[in-house]
């Protein structure tokens, strides 16, 4: 099954995609948090399809908000794709390269993305993002980890390089917190069974971009979860970007993001997103 939000920014509605069919979660949750994930909110939604209890969402065409409503933490991966690192200069890394994203950031999927004022390095990163769903204090091992996974979604780490590399004072969080620099979304999916043979794919204006899949990934989804309770607590509701494959506007390759161009991101399973630059 497939999670989502509905609604116009602040009012989104809980939603949930199966079977072929679109159906109200409002009977279930107000809205799907943290705290709803951590009180086995998942578990009651499989029952509630399985009695075949929920409404048909009545206005489907409605606005696609972000999956999960405000995540306390965006944690970050960097350069966990080895082409990727090499694109970027640097060798890949030993061990994962943290940073931190402001929550604030989580935009629905299809929103438009702002360029910030003097801006001129955008750029457009495909991220397979993991959503937490039970707490992760120091786990003793990365086979413990997909336990504490939720679900699945497609991010889009925007980034503002000159601000990331070049006026970062060593970190790049400076360079990716503006307002509408993550969206995520459409929906997140509860049931995919390995998430290391998951295709993922990037656009500019129709172009192709990046066109990669996780079994690439350096660090695995359960590797990076297991090595991130080590140093700090996630919780419910808190959002992992995985990492990018190669194919970015850092690379050279690529012109930057201007106002105008349309972005478009897919991961298999998990859907595709559509951002006009602005």
């Amino acid at each position: 099954m497939e999670l989502m939000r509905l609604g116009e920014r602040g009012a989104e509605r809980p939603a949930v995609r199966h079977d072929g069919g679109l159906f109200d979660l409002s009977s279930v949750t107000a809205d799907v948090t943290g705290d709803f994930l951590a009180d086995g909110g998942l578990d009651r939604v499989r029952a509630e399809l399985a009695a075949g209890s929920l409404p048909v969402v009545a206005d489907p065409g409605r606005r696609i908000g972000a999956p999960v409503a405000k995540p306390g933490a965006v944690i970050c991966i960097g350069q966990n794709y080895a082409a990727h690192a090499a694109e970027s200069g640097s060798a890949p890394p030993e061990r994962p390269i943290i940073f931190f994203k402001h929550p604030n950031t989580v935009v629905g999927p299809d929103d438009d993305v702002l360029i910030p004022p003097g801006a001129t390095k955008v750029d457009w990163e495909v991220e397979l993002a993991v959503v937490i769903g039970k707490q992760a204090r120091y786990l003793s091992s990365p086979g413990e980890a997909l336990a504490h996974v939720a679900g699945y979604a497609i991010g889009n780490d925007v980034s503002e390089r000159s601000l990331q590399i070049e006026q970062s004072g060593g970190q790049w969080s400076k360079g990716k917190s503006a307002e509408t620099f993550n969206p995520l979304g459409p929906w997140l999916a509860t049931d995919i069974e390995d998430p290391q043979k998951l295709g993922l794919r990037s656009w500019v204006n129709g172009e192709p971009r990046q066109n990669s899949t996780t079994a690439d990934m350096i660090f695995s989804v359960a590797q990076l979860v297991f090595d991130l309770s080590q140093y700090l607590v996630l919780d419910p509701g808190d959002v992992i970007n995985t990492g990018t494959p190669e194919g970015v506007a850092l690379s050279g390759r690529y012109p930057y993001l201007r106002p105008g161009d349309v972005v478009e991101l897919e991961i298999d399973g998990l859907g595709r997103q559509r951002q006009l630059i602005r």
